[in-house]
């Protein structure tokens, strides 16, 4: 008799809580939330908790994959219960209008799923099994000059160029930096330390810190830009915000490159990266660790650890002084034969 009282209070204890979720469901539901458990209750607190850090650029590029291509199919499905077929076959619907996207998409899926994981609402990241199912993402190859007398044109048309001071300075300071472009357009000056000539930022795509130290022509462009643009956030702000909350965008620079005639099959602004990677190791005979630590990209040392961000900082110092030196010579249009770097 009390194992049957037992089970009858058990039983009517679940039923509640069992009501008391789908009502919470529903009023999710009507206030058009995704529901206790599901694939988008765990997107979104990961897009909360685990985005914030991040560049607005990157968040917004994140958030539109989730919203506009995972959310309609995938809002109110419990997470746990998504297998692998399913996931694919939303992604099979992205990659139908952009294999990018569905790159994109698979790679979002996978963050969600192991926030899943870490928090307890799901047992494995399904998207592990996606490897090779989608179509291969094409290489996209950014225009560069290879050519240095048609460098030195470039750095001088650069020099001359008549439009926006502010654009003017970022192209100034491109070549000399070589970093990512999204990087260069949203520098700001609480990064910049003129006394150790150093720029310290957050590399959004590896979620790492980074150094470039600055030669002596970039601080030039940075001090002259400084009364100009000091006051704000950015370096280099957006005419259309006069307070200066928000940096210049992609399509200014490549305008002024265009308008300096340049079209896109002969020059981008990643392309400076490319141009840097090149002659730093061709040319001035630059090790190429030292590069691909300034490039920012991954870098490990003989037992496979990752350096940190303050390895070999005196010899890339050495290394970025001797390249903005060389782009200068270029520039005054000189015949230069540099020896093979000792560094």
């Amino acid at each position: 008799m009390l194992q049957m009282t037992l089970t009858l209070a058990t039983n009517a204890k679940r039923k509640k809580q069992v009501q008391q979720i789908e009502n919470e469901n529903q009023k999710r539901i009507d206030a058009g939330l995704p529901v206790i458990g599901s694939f988008g209750e765990v997107a979104l607190e990961f897009f909360e908790k685990k985005m914030q850090t991040k560049s607005d650029s990157h968040r917004k590029r994140t958030w539109r994959v989730i919203d506009n291509d995972l959310m309609p199919w995938l809002k109110h499905r419990p997470i746990n219960e998504i297998k692998a077929p399913k996931l694919l076959d939303v992604l099979r619907r992205i990659e139908t209008r952009t294999v990018e996207m569905s790159h994109r998409a698979l790679q979002a899926s996978g963050q969600i799923f192991r926030y899943g994981v870490a928090t307890g609402r799901c047992e494995q990241d399904i998207t592990q099994s996606h490897k090779g199912a989608l179509a291969s993402k094409q290489t996209t190859h950014f225009s560069a000059l290879t050519d240095t007398r048609q460098l030195g044109g470039l750095l001088r048309a650069i020099d001359e160029y008549s439009g926006s001071f502010v654009v003017k300075s970022a192209l100034m300071l491109a070549p000399l930096v070589f970093v990512r472009p999204g990087e260069l357009r949203g520098l700001e000056w609480q990064h910049i330390d003129f006394d150790t000539a150093e720029w310290r930022y957050l590399v959004t795509k590896t979620d790492t810190q980074h150094i470039v130290p600055l030669s002596r022509q970039a601080v030039d462009v940075l001090r002259n830009l400084y009364p100009l643009t000091g006051g704000g956030r950015f370096a280099f702000p957006s005419a259309r915000t006069p307070n200066g909350s928000r940096s210049i965008s992609d399509m200014a620079l490549l305008a002024a490159l265009r308008r300096m005639g340049f079209d896109k099959s002969e020059m981008t602004v990643h392309g400076f990266r490319a141009i840097a990677r090149t002659l730093l190791d061709e040319v001035l005979g630059f090790r190429l660790d030292f590069i691909e630590h300034q490039l920012a990209h991954a870098v490990r040392d003989p037992n496979g650890r990752a350096y940190n961000r303050t390895a070999h900082l005196e010899e890339r110092r050495k290394m970025m002084q001797s390249w903005a030196d060389y782009l200068g010579s270029l520039k005054a249009g000189a015949q230069v034969i540099p020896f093979p770097a000792t560094a």
